[in-house]
């Protein structure tokens, strides 16, 4: 389980909050069942970007000021929509001995016989909502494409999942299909296909602004 190490912040004013991130920090709170009340905290902003880039829905070790070390996963995250700099981030405390529901990231493997012939791979889904205890997170997800012929797809319920994960989304929602050359693709086929994708972008982020206790 990954450690991570926070301070506890005593204002939420702005000028503390830019004081924060000018420091290299980022504001964020803790809350959820086992603490007493939610706490204000700032971790510093390379520890957090090194977790998101191993696994940013892991369980982590949390050692609080005041409260010990937690087990607490990232709840929800804002990023400034035009540097992308992150703003704030919430953390939730969780039971370990209780099953949650988050996402695991879809690691793609294979060639596709279809792409080989000229078609093209299009990525509906990055991510897939899971539900499974927490010592059972997977930090990826095989999608094996190698099997996808012109014109074929792959879906949720395809997937080969890690013993103890299920997975909570619609066995058939599409995660990856193989589609014919630009040229003969049908414009019905693009629409429907972007507009899941769309859809799924916006439920990927949604998953992350999990229901505050």
């Amino acid at each position: 389980m990954t450690a991570l190490q926070v301070q506890l912040r005593e204002a939420s004013t702005k000028g503390e909050l830019r004081r924060i991130r000018e420091s290299g920090g980022i504001p964020g709170v803790v809350y959820g069942k086992g603490l007493a009340a939610p706490s204000k905290i700032a971790i510093d902003a390379k520890a957090f970007a090194d977790m998101l880039k191993g696994n940013p829905y892991a369980v982590v070790d949390m050692d609080i000021p005041g409260a010990g070390k937690q087990p607490v996963m990232l709840s929800e995250m804002q990023r400034d929509p035009i540097s992308r700099q992150v703003l704030h981030i919430d953390f939730r405390r969780i039971d370990i001995n209780e099953k949650i529901t988050t996402s695991a990231r879809l690691d793609f493997t294979g060639e596709s016989p279809g792409e080989k012939e000229g078609g093209m791979l299009q990525f509906v889904l990055h991510e897939v909502d899971i539900e499974c205890y927490p010592k059972d997170i997977p930090d990826g997800i095989a999608a094996d494409v190698s099997g996808l012929q012109m014109g074929d797809h792959l879906t949720v319920g395809d997937l080969s999942l890690p013993a103890g994960v299920t997975a909570v989304q619609d066995p058939e929602t599409i995660i990856v299909a193989v589609l014919a050359p630009q040229k003969e693709r049908s414009e019905e086929e693009v629409e429907a296909l972007d507009d899941q994708a769309e859809e799924d972008r916006k439920h990927a982020e949604a998953a992350l602004a999990t229901e505050k206790d």
